[in-house]
């Protein structure tokens, strides 16, 4: 594959799995499953490790997702909570044994440990005493939960023994275990309310409630099993569990000791069916090198340590009928398919309906209605129809068609070269469309509006008050108080809310903006170099194209934004209500090109700055941060620790290894 279209296919999977994070983490609305969603980010793992020419910080292989809530206070973790690199074959965990091998040269052993599907949480402790209790959040920061952890009787508040550290960090999952999921649900039924859709979403929403005697009822659960601290009683991280289990932590009793990946492999073929009798849920099996010394020398990636991986078991497949075809419109217009079935038991709840994504892949299935179809739950978020029985299909039976005109506005649909969507082009005047693109402009990475959620922006559209985003600041007290579920104080909240989003940065109103494929990362490309949004529709193909990441699909895109007219109105709109359309001055005033041209490779640890804030000062200085060393590199910036693979590489590539303090007079 040559560059050019690795770049185009490195961006497009970018774009579309920032869109999946979006869906899922802002929206609670996730559109493809964990194993999909795993794919593709392997794919892009793939491509960026084989052109590390197109490394961007942003990328999504680089970021944890976030579960963060502004009605808690956000907490920064002392350790990053990194996400784990998961495997799906023998084949793979074969791959991870032999990458260590590589990399160290004297025996290992690994603990195998059950995989619980709940919700994470770090437990911090000092003297024997519970002091607080974090989310993972984004990984580097979470949300303060202290109050509802205390409420969970599993979990010590006071720790037995005296041989503990005097400050260390506990982790692991908060569950709910099946019973009590179903006797919860059964009551929210009955009370009319919708069911949770699976434990793992009902203890999530249990932990970000914000009663704390409510939580209590909820009985939740805790697994632990990671121990974290400078004094810590063992090398072995199966012995710091055991003693840990001593202390008085809910620890696994089938975590298991191996001394080969033969016998990680036996571990993991017997929970694969064992795990249907556990009392809640788990969805793999986690596997770490024992040792933590030679954790500590196998070190991490940008996004996972290199000594753990988690194996995820494949998902649970069961047979329904297909009663009809549903289609729904997106934000930016996409036409999605939906299999409504006959209500079928799979993975713990009931599957009504499943995602069929594009034409393509109906006609793959070559569905026909009521046919027999198998169902899959990768990682128990969206079913999806993995295949047909067409032997048991009705003689008469009629094959679904993918539609011709917009479910919503009646537009003829249309579908651009190459991409496997349908679309609906009437972006001003499709109802879903509107909607969808203004519960993006007020979505936390983009204007960050406080007090608006999918409901209430329906609620307004529905009431005549918006039809787009420039709207929203047009709102008065009067109009929004005597609304359903409304009221003085949440009016007050709304406004102010929006007041305070006119201080947000350029890149983020740009992103906010919802123009097709301008991502956060694309959006910040722009905003640096282009420095203002009038710039921006100035610029020409050429221009645009220029610009690192941004490859002719992107600037095409660009350019049809601005020359509609209706979305130009919407920018001057913004503008004179405030809106921050250029650079920050001090930002400019900060930025110079004394390392134009350079490719950095940041490793290991360092003492005066951290690794972010080194990288901030790279791209401040017009250089370039990259991600794994390459004949393209122009330096490795090297701290204490940095892995042995890595110096091997610069050495043998002839890479100059410079120091903190040596980049700092380069920039000087």
């Amino acid at each position: 594959m040559n560059p050019e279209k690795a770049k185009e296919i490195i961006g497009a999977l970018r774009h579309e799995l920032e869109e999946h994070n979006y869906q899922y983490y802002v929206l609670s609305n996730p559109t493809i499953s964990d194993y999909e969603f795993d794919m593709k980010l392997k794919e892009l793992e793939k491509l960026e490790t084989e052109f590390p020419q197109f490394f961007d910080l942003n990328s999504p292989t680089q970021r944890v997702g976030s579960d963060l809530n502004q009605e808690f206070v956000q907490v920064k973790h002392q350790y990053p909570m990194l996400s784990l690199s998961n495997t799906y074959s023998e084949t793979e965990l074969i791959d991870f044994d032999q990458r260590i091998k590589k990399l160290i040269d004297e025996p290992y052993e690994f603990v195998c440990e059950l995989k619980f599907d709940g919700t994470s949480v770090s437990l911090i402790y000092e003297n024997g005493s519970l002091l607080r209790a974090v989310t993972r959040g984004d990984g580097e920061k979470g949300d303060d939960v202290t109050a509802n952890v205390r409420t969970i009787r599993s979990i010590p508040l006071k720790l037995k023994g005296n041989d503990f550290p005097a400050a260390f960090e506990m982790r692991g999952e908060i569950l709910l275990p099946f019973a009590v999921f179903a006797e919860l649900n059964q009551a929210r039924e009955e009370a009319g309310d919708m069911p949770f859709a699976n434990p793992r979403n009902a203890a999530s929403g249990t932990l970000k409630m914000q009663n704390a005697s409510e939580v209590a009822k909820r009985k939740l659960d805790a697994y632990f099993y990671y121990l974290l601290g400078e004094n810590l009683p063992e090398d072995g991280h199966y012995e710091n569990l055991e003693r840990a289990k001593a202390w008085g932590f809910k620890i696994s009793e089938h975590t298991k000791k191996c001394a080969t990946i033969q016998e990680v492999i036996d571990f993991i073929n017997y929970w694969d069916t064992e795990r249907f009798n556990l009392p809640v849920a788990t969805d793999g099996i986690v596997i770490k090198v024992n040792s933590r010394r030679l954790q500590n020398n196998l070190g991490f990636t940008a996004k996972s340590p290199r000594w753990a991986v988690a194996y995820k078991f494949k998902a649970e497949q069961v047979s329904t009928t297909l009663e009809s075809v549903s289609f729904q419109v997106g934000r930016t217009g996409a036409v999605t398919p939906v299999a409504n079935l006959t209500p079928v038991l799979l993975a713990g709840t009931i599957v009504k309906r499943a995602s069929l994504h594009n034409a393509d892949i109906i006609n793959k299935l070559d569905l026909h209605f009521e046919d027999v179809v198998y169902v899959e739950k990768g990682g128990e978020i969206i079913p999806k129809i993995v295949d047909v029985n067409d032997s048991l299909r009705k003689p008469e039976a009629q094959k679904v068609e993918f539609i011709h005109n917009c479910p919503e506005c009646g537009t003829p649909l249309v579908r651009r070269d190459g991409e496997a969507a349908h679309y609906c082009p009437n972006e001003t005047g499709c109802a879903p469309q509107i909607k969808g693109k203004i519960e993006h402009f007020i979505s936390r990475r983009a204007m960050d509006i406080d007090g608006l959620g999918q409901e209430t922006i329906e609620l307004l559209y529905q009431q005549g008050l918006i039809h787009n985003s420039a709207d929203l600041y047009e709102l008065t007290a009067e109009q929004l108080i005597p609304l359903e579920r409304m009221g003085e104080k949440s009016a007050e909240r709304i406004l102010k809310s929006l007041d305070t989003s006119k201080n947000v940065p350029f890149e983020r109103v740009l992103f906010a903006l919802g123009i097709r494929f301008v991502g956060e990362t694309v959006a910040k490309k722009l905003a640096q170099k282009m420095v203002s949004i009038e710039a921006i529709e100035a610029a020409n193909l050429e221009d645009l194209t220029n610009i690192d990441e941004i490859g002719g699909k992107i600037a095409e895109s660009v350019l049809a934004y601005f020359q509609n007219e209706q979305n130009v109105e919407l920018i001057n709109r913004l503008k004179a209500q405030g809106l921050c359309f250029e650079l920050d001055h001090t930002i400019l005033s900060e930025r110079s090109d004394k390392l134009e041209g350079l490719s950095i490779v940041i490793s290991g640890t360092f003492e005066k700055y951290s690794r972010d804030e080194l990288k901030d000062m790279i791209e401040k200085n017009g250089g370039k941060n990259v991600g794994s060393i390459s004949k393209k590199t122009s330096y490795l910036l090297a701290g204490s620790n940095v892995g042995p693979s890595k110096m091997e590489k610069v050495e043998k590539l002839g890479i100059p290894i410079i120091s903190e303090d040596e980049f700092l007079k380069m920039i000087e």
